[in-house]
């Protein structure tokens, strides 16, 4: 009886293995594969998050337009602004600090002032993770 070919048992078998084997490697890729959009959004919303302290950057010192200091809230609450992506919701921040970055009086101030203005930017991707981006301005005559 030369007859070739498997036996029953070897075919159970085999897919007694592939069942068991497949999903530990099929996790995995399945969970890489899922993740390989998150640098594409780390970036946008660090690109969003740095086109908005340029915009903050570039007033006077003493004056943002935007963020008044009468009008910038208290306890430290970041103000929302439009990121142009509705996906990713902007807020930033913007302090009259000391030499060691701690807030100086109620912070909102231009007569607070000890030289240095801290500005935080911060976006969420949609997945909400945070992106913070910071920056202190001096006040140069």
């Amino acid at each position: 009886m030369n007859k070739k070919g498997f036996t029953l048992i070897e075919i159970i078998i085999l897919i007694v293995m592939a069942g068991i084997l497949l999903p530990a490697i099929i996790v995995p890729f399945v969970t890489g594969v899922k993740g390989s959009g998150k640098p594409e959004k780390a970036t946008r919303a660090m690109y969003l998050g740095q086109q908005r302290m340029e915009e903050l950057m570039k007033f006077n010192y003493n004056r943002t337009p935007d963020l008044d200091p009468t009008n910038n809230p208290p306890n430290n609450d970041f103000v929302a602004f439009p990121t142009g992506d509705a996906n990713y919701p902007g807020e930033n921040q913007i302090y009259y600090v000391d030499s060691d970055l701690n807030v100086v009086g109620d912070g909102k101030a231009a007569t607070n002032n000890r030289g240095y203005k801290r500005i935080i930017v911060r976006v969420r991707d949609p997945e909400t993770t945070a992106y913070e981006i910071y920056a202190v301005v001096t006040n140069f005559p």
